[in-house]
């Protein structure tokens, strides 16, 4: 960290390298899910939906702080 408390860049290279590996880990399980689950409601899709959403939110959460640097 530097004197003003912001995050370094390699600091921040690496969390985003982590996060995107469990977000990677997310959208295999989700898309594990889809295929294991028989008949599957339109909640139970509807909740997948919304994950996978999410994880495409933070992944351009990730992919803009990559650009600001």
């Amino acid at each position: 960290m530097n004197g003003e408390g912001l995050v370094d860049n390699e600091a921040m290279r690496i969390l985003r390298h982590d996060i995107k590996n469990q977000l990677s880990n997310i959208t295999l399980l989700v898309a594990e899910l889809r295929y294991e689950i028989n008949s599957p409601s339109d909640d139970c899709l509807s909740y997948l939906d919304m994950i996978q959403r999410s994880v495409s939110t933070i992944d351009g959460i990730l992919k803009t702080t990559q650009q600001q640097e």
